[in-house]
């Protein structure tokens, strides 16, 4: 299954971004790694499922999760 990067609202509260992860758990999504840093979380999805991400109310931003290199 691909994972993906799920970026929440920068105003967002916590309680939004527990919504956020619980969409994706009922969507059949499973949460990886959850970031301190920026509001959001890893998450592998069956790929026809990430697209209800997008829609949700707290959620800025949906990528696919790969690797970044610098030069």
């Amino acid at each position: 299954m691909p994972s993906y990067i799920i970026t929440c609202k920068k105003d967002a509260s916590d309680d939004q971004v527990e919504a956020a992860k619980q969409h994706a758990r009922d969507q059949g999504g499973q949460i990886g790694h959850e970031y301190s840093l920026i509001k959001g979380f890893q998450v592998t999805f069956p790929e026809d499922t990430v697209q209800t991400m997008k829609s949700h109310d707290s959620v800025d931003a949906v990528e696919l999760d790969k690797e970044v290199r610098t030069q």
